[in-house]
Order: C-alpha cells, then structure tokens, then sequence
C-alpha cells in the first residue's frame, strides 16, 4: 500500500530522535512559560520545581497540572505567554458559567496547527488533487478553521461550506464534485440520509473519505456513515486548548489516532492521584504543547479517558496511538460536537429565577442528538395557561441558546414533579448509551 504522509521526515522519526527533541523541546519551552507566564510559574513555584530540574521528558512529571478551572481563572490574559501585538487569531470554548476558554495563536501557532491538519487530511488519501468540502462550523470553534487551513496547506481546492443549509451542501458537493468531506460524524450521517432521500445512491458523488469528529461516534456509525455516502470515514481528534483539531488522527490501518508526538507529549495518569501510568494503561488523557508560542499548555488535564499505545504501525508513523475517548472524568457532555455542562444550565436557569430543579435528557434519533430540558416552575410562577408558558420556554430556550451555543428544548413542568433523591440528584439521562456511545 502506498505510504501516505505529509511531512514523512517528522511523521517517520525514529523512536529514539523523536524522544531526544521531545526533550530538547519542552526543556525551551518550560523555560519560556516560566519566563512568561507568571501564572504557570506560580504554579511551579508552589510545587518547587524551576526550569533548570527539568532536563528532559523523563522530568514531566515534576511540572503541576493545568486544568479547564486554570484556563477559566486566567481568563481572558493569564496565560498568554507573548505580546498580545504577535497574536493573529483567537479561538474559543463555552464556558461552564459564561467565562469561555480563550485560546490565542501567533502566525506561527497556525502554521503548525494547519500543518497538523494538514497530515491527518494526508493520512487519509487527501492531495492537491482533491475537492475538500469543510461543513465543520467556522467563527470560534476550530473545526472549520483548522481542516480549512490544512486543505490549503495540501493545495486541495478547499469549499468552505461551515454547517447547516444541507440543500446547498449538496448541490455543491454534487455540481463541484467534492472528493472529501469535513464536518461532524452526526451531520455526515443526516446528509447521507438527505441524500438517499432526494434519490441518490451513494456512487452517485464522488466523495472518497471524510475526517470526521468534535463529538463522540461508535464503529457502528462510521460504517453506517461509509455505506450512506460510499466513502471511508476517518477520525481526528483535537482541543481547542492545544490548537485544535489535528492533535491526533488516523491512518489508514485505523487502530486508534496517531498524535502529532514532535509538537505534543501526551500521558496517562490516574484521574484520582495524578499519578503517571504506564503505556497500555486506561486513564486520563494529559497533554503538553512543546511549540506553542502564544498560549503553551503544560501537563494539561483533558479529561478524557483512554489508552496509549506503542504498538508499530504498518502505516510506518512513529508517532503512539490513543484510542477514541472512553469516556470522561468530569461531567462534562458533548452534544451535536458542543461542550455542554450540566452547570451552565444550572446557572441560566438560576439567573432566569427558576428553580434549580431540572433534568437533562439527551438521545440520538437518526444519527443526530436530542436535546431536552426538564425545568420545575416554583409554585408562584405556575400557571395553566398553555399560552403563558409556552412563551416561557421560548425565552428560557433562547437564554440557554446564548450560554451553550446550541438550542434545547425546553419542557416547564409542574412544581414538584422531577423526583427526588436523598444522594446525588439525577440531573443527566443520556440515553446515548444504551447505543454504545461512551460520552
């Protein structure tokens, strides 16, 4: 099989080149964001390590953690490590109560993270031969920034579509005859569905494959997905935090997602201790930037659990291998590619004056997430008229649209009727899993 890379001298390195700059790396750049970023270097200070005890990776783990509640803190400057005049770009997640991560690039940020992009499009089969359509959203999310800039990084004439409008999707994916699609599983799959609905079979496009991610999808949906379109579907796997997408993706042999090792160093710890664990381990997924120059994450916690692996690749990659996310350690849900917590609900709901009562239910219907809001009125507020709260859930719906990014349904119910526990309230159904897909 032919081999298919981007930059083949980085993505081929031997194990023990890729190591020794892995440490020549984070040994600059613990001494730059220790030069620059006094909250970091708080953090160190506290734990009593400097620069200088650091002469490699196998010193990582001396460094602290960072975590989202840091990024949170520090917003929206502390932990920019360079003059906001060098900055280009900013990009950004939704925060659990109205404070977003904010994530800077200087141009040489985005040049490596396009790179990235760039090698998982290539991993895939992508040339500048090809027609790449980005349906991934464009604005703060990375999704359609980060394959915009590595379809131009390949020369692939690049269509920037963003989400939603399937109809237009499709007449240009038909009429420019798109060879590959970018956009969140969930959406592939309903444009496959709207396309068998308006009469085409899947040889009917020219698509080839599709990178598809930012929200949780099982084996059963990419091959659901791989039969609607007639492609072969590809994963990839980033945060915002770090760049974006393109911190680790898959090759052709498709047994979990190789990370771009030359600009990050992941680990697995114990989500309880912070203990570092072995490779083949599950735990905690914790990353450190060794290239970044504006916003350098060191020993950042994702949250998400998965397994490392070593194993040689056929595809001739050096780099390790993570699984797909098992799960998480937080409560934290990814809803139609969004991050949802259950306490920015909370936080709306309280600063709308409702009652703290309420329940989340969340489910896939054809390929695509439901979104529901169960909400108690206080005894006050109740009222019979349909009219009346009809209105009222088209406000609070509004409200919550402008916290997550994305619009739930709203149900107001009567006083009292969400059940109670005497532990920990129930405030989550996610009946995704009884699908098999771990959130």
């Amino acid at each position: 099989m032919e081999k298919r890379y981007f930059q083949p001298e980085a993505e081929t390195m031997p194990l023990d080149e890729l190591q020794a700059l892995q440490s020549e790396k984070l040994v600059k750049q613990v001494r730059y964001v220790y030069d620059n970023v006094p909250y970091y270097r708080n953090l160190m200070d506290e734990k009593g390590v400097k620069p200088e005890d650091i002469h490699g990776i196998e010193d990582l783990h001396k460094l602290p953690f960072l975590k989202k509640d840091d990024l949170r803190e520090a917003y929206p400057y502390g932990l920019l490590a360079t003059d906001i005049r060098n900055c280009v770009r900013i990009h950004s997640t939704s925060g659990t109560t109205g404070k977003r991560v904010v994530a800077f690039y200087t141009q040489h940020d985005i040049d490596l993270w396009e790179d990235c992009c760039a090698r998982a499009l290539a991993a895939a089969g992508a040339t500048k031969e090809d027609v790449c359509q980005v349906c991934y959203g464009y604005g703060l999310f990375t999704g359609g920034s980060g394959l915009h800039g590595g379809s131009h990084r390949l020369g692939s004439l690049t269509l920037p579509m963003s989400s939603g409008n399937t109809d237009r999707q499709i007449q240009f994916m038909m009429d420019l005859n798109s060879t590959v699609l970018c956009c969140t599983p969930s959406y592939a799959a309903y444009i496959g569905e709207t396309l068998k609905e308006k009469g085409y079979r899947p040889e009917d496009n020219k698509l080839k494959f599709g990178i598809f991610g930012a929200e949780p999808w099982t084996e059963e949906m990419r091959r659901d997905i791989e039969q609607s379109l007639g492609i072969k579907a590809y994963d990839i796997y980033g945060l915002t935090e770090l760049s974006g997408p393109g911190v680790a993706f898959e090759c052709e042999e498709q047994r979990g997602m190789h990370i771009n090792e030359d600009h990050f160093i992941a680990e697995i710890i114990n989500p309880e201790t912070g203990e570092v664990l072995p490779i083949g381990e599950k735990g905690e997924l914790v990353f450190t930037s060794l290239d970044k120059e504006a916003f350098p994450l060191l020993r950042y916690r994702t949250r998400d659990i998965c397994i490392l692996s070593r194993e040689k690749c056929s595809c001739g990659r050096t780099f390790i291998r993570m699984t797909k996310p098992l799960g998480r350690s937080d409560d934290m849900m990814i809803i139609r590619g969004v991050n949802v917590f259950p306490s920015q609900i909370e936080t709306v709901l309280l600063n709308s004056g409702y009652s703290p009562n309420y329940q989340i239910i969340v489910d896939r219907v054809n390929n695509t997430d439901t979104f529901d809001i169960n909400v108690e009125m206080r005894e006050e507020d109740f009222s019979d008229i349909p009219g009346g709260i009809t209105n009222k859930e088209k406000a609070l719906q509004s409200a919550m649209k402008t916290m997550l990014g994305i619009n739930p349904k709203i149900h107001l119910v009567a006083p009292k009727s969400i059940a109670r526990s005497e532990g920990k309230a129930v405030r989550v159904i996610d009946k995704r899993k009884r699908l098999g897909i771990t959130i």
